[in-house]
C-alpha cells in the first residue's frame, strides 16, 4: 500500500533526473565545444642588396605597415642588413625615411689605404650602433639576421645575435671594395655573394610566408670603369647565379624599379624610397592573398615553426 501512494512521487523524481540528464548532455555535447582556431602566419621579409638603391626597401615597408602587414622577422643582406637592422630595432618606416633623407656619405665613408680595400668600414659600423641605440640583435623588438660570407670557407653566415653595427659592417664588405670585417678570428664579406635575398634564413627562422624584395640590377657592359663605376659592376654581378634560387623559394617577390640608380647615389634616396612604394603597393593584394591561403591549409592548425638556429 505504501509503495503504490509513493508511486507519484518516484515518476516525479525519475522525470526530474531525466530532464536534468538531458540538461548536462546539452551543455557537455562535444559538437558544441570550442573549435581549433587558424592562427596567423609568421611573416618574414627578406631585404636584398644593392647600395643605395636600399631606400627602396623603405617604402615596402612603408605601405606594408600601412595594410596593417607587419613582419616578425626580418632578414637583409648588404643594403638590407643596414635598413633591415634599423627598422627591427623599434624604428618606424617614417622614422626610417627621415634617417635615409638626412644620410651623407661622408657619415659612413672611410677610405684607406689598404691592399684588401678601400673603405676600413668602422663608421659604417658606428653608424648603425647609434641608429639602433647600441642594442644588440637580440634585443630587437622584431626577429633580425643580417647575412653575410665566411671568407674562410665562402658559407654563408647568419648574425642573429651581438654587436649589430659589426654584423651590418660584415653584410655590406663588398670584396675589393670594404677591407673584411674580422669578427673574432673569422673574416666576413658580403652576403651578396652566397645570398643575394636572404629567402633562406627567414624560413630557417621559422617563416611560413616570405615577402621578397629584390633590388638588384643585371650587369650592364656600358658601366663607366671609374672606382665607383667598377663598384656599381662589382654589386650588379654578386650572387647572380643564387637571385633566382632565393626567389623562387618566397612566397611573394616585390620588385622595384631602381636599376637606374646608382650604387652609392644617396641623392636619390626619396625617388628609391617611392618606387618601393610603388612596387609594393601591386603586390598587396597577392600577400593578402597568401595570408588567406595560409590560414586554410593544415599548417594554420599546427603550432609555428621552430627556429633552426
Amino acid at each position: 500500500m505504501s509503495l503504490l501512494l509513493n508511486l507519484p512521487k518516484i515518476s516525479f523524481i525519475g522525470l526530474s533526473l531525466l530532464a536534468l540528464s538531458g540538461c548536462n548532455s546539452t551543455v557537455k555535447n562535444p559538437t558544441q565545444s570550442t573549435q581549433i582556431q587558424a592562427r596567423e602566419p609568421v611573416i618574414a621579409i627578406a631585404l636584398g642588396g644593392g647600395g643605395a638603391k636600399g631606400f627602396a626597401h623603405i617604402g615596402v615597408l612603408k605601405v606594408l605597415e600601412s595594410h596593417g602587414i607587419k613582419p616578425k622577422i626580418v632578414t637583409g643582406t648588404s643594403a638590407g642588413s643596414f635598413v633591415g637592422s634599423i627598422y627591427a630595432s623599434g624604428k618606424s618606416p617614417y622614422q626610417l625615411q627621415q634617417i635615409a633623407l638626412q644620410l651623407k656619405e661622408s657619415d659612413i665613408r672611410d677610405l684607406t689605404l689598404n691592399r684588401q680595400g678601400v673603405v676600413l668600414g668602422q663608421k659604417l659600423q658606428d653608424y648603425v650602433n647609434r641608429q639602433v641605440g647600441n642594442k644588440p640583435i637580440e634585443q630587437f623588438s622584431i626577429r633580425f639576421a643580417a647575412v653575410a660570407t665566411r671568407l674562410d670557407n665562402g658559407k654563408r653566415a647568419d648574425f642573429i645575435k651581438g654587436n649589430t653595427g659589426q654584423a651590418v659592417r660584415a653584410s655590406c664588405s663588398i670584396p675589393n671594395v670594404f677591407v673584411p670585417t674580422t669578427i673574432g678570428k673569422t673574416k666576413y664579406v658580403d652576403g651578396g655573394l652566397v645570398s643575394p635575398i636572404p629567402v633562406q634564413t627567414a624560413k630557417n627562422m621559422g617563416a611560413d610566408i616570405v615577402i621578397a624584395v629584390d633590388i638588384s640590377a643585371r650587369p650592364a657592359g656600358n658601366k663607366p670603369m671609374s672606382m665607383w663605376g667598377l663598384l656599381d659592376q662589382t654589386i650588379n654581378i654578386m650572387g647572380q647565379q643564387s637571385i633566382n634560387t632565393e626567389l623562387n623559394a618566397a612566397t611573394v617577390v616585390i620588385q622595384p624599379k631602381v636599376g637606374h640608380l646608382g650604387t652609392l647615389d644617396l641623392k636619390a634616396s626619396n625617388e628609391a624610397i617611392l618606387e618601393g612604394e610603388k612596387a609594393a603597393q601591386l603586390k598587396i593584394k597577392s600577400i593578402d592573398t597568401a595570408i588567406a591561403n595560409f590560414k586554410k591549409s593544415p599548417a594554420a592548425f599546427k603550432p609555428a615553426p621552430t627556429a633552426r638556429f
